[in-house]
């Protein structure tokens, strides 16, 4: 703001503007960019929380890949490596809604560095017992013991959440940046995983993880202006008490049987070195969707994005029934659309039936319960890529799965009650 100056007038000296205000513009008012997202990145500080925030979740679309490369490649046994993984993740879910309810009683930074500290000095553990080659039960223990990481994703929704509070556009923007963000890394982990351990050694991967999420997490809990305050607890129990929350987290769960299922059967259709590129068009679709949802004004209801999705995901099926790749890379770039819009919806909803002091644990039980979903959809889809009476019965599964999803929350009315 201009210094006012004084000016002489009848009545004394008063005060005037210094500069002449526009004759169309009112006085104060500056010029917003139309661009939702300049706008959205114009807020002080959201610039440096969202790297950091983004740094820090890249890992975690890396530690899973570069586990199993390291502990395949010193053991020469997937099954072992492929367990490991599955422990890491069913001990992350249990510990995910803990971790968030401390983030939730005590901030962000007093929480996540020593979280995020614990699980990373596990991963260097990990990395020294696998080197040296120690028995397979050690392996298991300190993966289930140090499976700490945080929410990192939830705690950057959350931000938005407080420093956009009362703006429903720009709230709706970040939610579907925070999205396609999710999008990018999953799709850019497992690669620069893969590229990184094939490059230097096996370990490799896991170590450049480790240095990434807590370099990330620094500089995003650094920034203390944009952390919200601890808000007061209006309820002890848990956000699953809330009206509507439940039948939520089970739309959540056959939601993730639909990425897991899609997952692991385009890998099994595919099978070979092209399997990764043309599976990351998924997500490079739910990216493109998810950008374009954030420009929108308005969110569509839950309902109609599970409609869509149960829609477009019948068109890797007919792709894959072409015998075509290049039909199904592009039936897998389709399918990816619905992806984003869904989970922004979703999201949205959980905020809505969350409670303000427990917000990060409301976002931390989506995840947990989307997480379990993709594990049992994996799981599905193995068995149908083993089992298969035909080459694409296996993609039945992500439409069954999100039809499934669909009549639950049609079922419930989670979405209207919400």
């Amino acid at each position: 703001m201009p210094r006012p100056d004084l000016t002489l007038t009848p009545a004394g000296p008063a005060l005037a503007p210094r500069y002449r205000a526009h004759p169309t513009r009112p006085v104060g008012l500056t010029a917003q960019p139309r661009n939702p997202y300049l706008r959205l990145f114009a807020v002080p500080g959201a610039r440096a929380f969202t790297v950091g925030s983004m740094v820090a979740r890249l890992p975690v679309g890396m530690f899973g890949i570069s586990a199993v490369i390291m502990v395949a490649a010193r053991y020469d046994s997937y099954a072992l490596a492929g367990a490991v993984t599955a422990t890491a993740l069913g001990a992350g879910a249990l510990t995910g809604p803990w971790i968030a309810r401390l983030i939730d009683r005590y901030g962000q930074a007093r929480v996540a560095v020593p979280a995020s500290v614990h699980a990373v000095l596990g991963r260097l553990l990990l990395v020294l017992l696998v080197h040296e080659r120690a028995p397979a039960w050690t392996l298991f223990l300190v993966t289930a013991l140090t499976a700490t990481l945080p929410n990192t994703g939830g705690m950057s929704r959350a931000r938005w959440a407080h420093l956009l509070r009362g703006d429903p556009d720009a709230l709706h923007t970040a939610s579907a940046f925070e999205q396609a963000g999710d999008e990018l890394c999953f799709m850019l982990g497992p690669v620069l995983a893969a590229l990184v351990c094939s490059a230097f050694f096996p370990e490799a991967g896991t170590l450049v993880a480790a240095v990434l999420h807590l370099g990330g997490i620094l500089l995003f809990t650094g920034r203390r202006a944009t952390e919200p305050p601890v808000a007061p607890r209006t309820s002890d129990g848990s956000p699953l008490r809330a009206p509507g929350m439940a039948p939520l987290l089970a739309v959540f769960l056959a939601t993730g049987a639909v990425f897991g299922s899609l997952e692991v059967v385009a890998l099994a259709f595919v099978d070979g070195p092209v399997a990764g590129p043309v599976l990351a068009l998924q997500a490079a679709g739910s990216c493109a969707a998810g950008l374009l949802y954030g420009r929108v004004r308005r969110t569509a209801r839950l309902h109609t994005c599970l409609a869509a999705m149960t829609v477009l995901m019948s068109m890797p099926l007919l792709a894959a029934t072409t015998g075509s790749l290049l039909a199904l890379a592009a039936g897998l770039l389709v399918a990816g659309m619905a992806t984003a819009p869904t989970m922004v919806t979703g999201m949205a909803l959980v905020q809505r039936l969350t409670p303000e002091s427990q917000l990060n644990e409301g976002m931390t039980l989506a995840v947990t319960a989307l997480l379990a979903g993709v594990s049992a959809g994996a799981a599905a889809g193995g068995w149908a890529a083993d089992h298969s009476p035909f080459p694409a019965f296996g993609f039945l599964l992500p439409t069954a799965a999100a039809l499934l999803a669909l009549a639950l929350c049609a079922a419930t009315g989670v979405g209207r009650r919400a």
